[in-house]
């Protein structure tokens, strides 16, 4: 799928098309430069579940939690300041990968060998108009 945003009025649209098509898979990985909207995105898709009060991006704690009306546990990962692969295991990032609960992971590659197998990839670039082209695909590779 491939939504081009012109302004952040589009973004809860696109939010729910992404939940609308999570079906089973309950982690999706975020690409994306530097400023390039993860965090501002995975804001709306946290609306579109219900979740009223979001923390912003979890950069120094890593990750925040959150309890959706209709999702259950939905966990925020921003993962850029992670220094080691046992920092995530310090954190618990596989209870929580694997526990059932949704997870949204920002700079994803520092982790990619502890995703599972249906993680969905969601990419998010600048178009030559500058406006935002967000992608996402169950194969990061396809």
């Amino acid at each position: 799928m491939e939504f081009v945003v012109e302004n952040m009025y589009d973004l809860p649209a696109v939010a729910k098309s992404l939940l609308d098509n999570l079906g089973e898979t309950t982690v999706v990985a975020f690409d994306g430069q530097m400023g390039a909207g993860k965090t501002t995105f995975i804001q709306n898709i946290l609306r579109a579940m219900g979740i009223e009060n979001t923390h912003g991006s979890p950069t120094y704690s890593l990750v925040n939690e959150y309890k959706s009306p209709f999702y259950g546990s939905v966990f925020h990962f921003d993962l850029y300041r992670l220094n080691s692969e046992e920092e995530a295991f310090d954190i618990g990032i596989e209870e929580m990968i694997y526990g059932g609960g949704i997870c949204f992971i920002e700079w994803p590659d520092k982790v990619l060998h502890l995703l599972p197998e249906n993680t969905l990839y969601v990419k998010i670039r600048l178009n030559e108009d500058l406006n935002r082209v967000f992608t996402w695909e169950a194969d990061p590779q396809g």
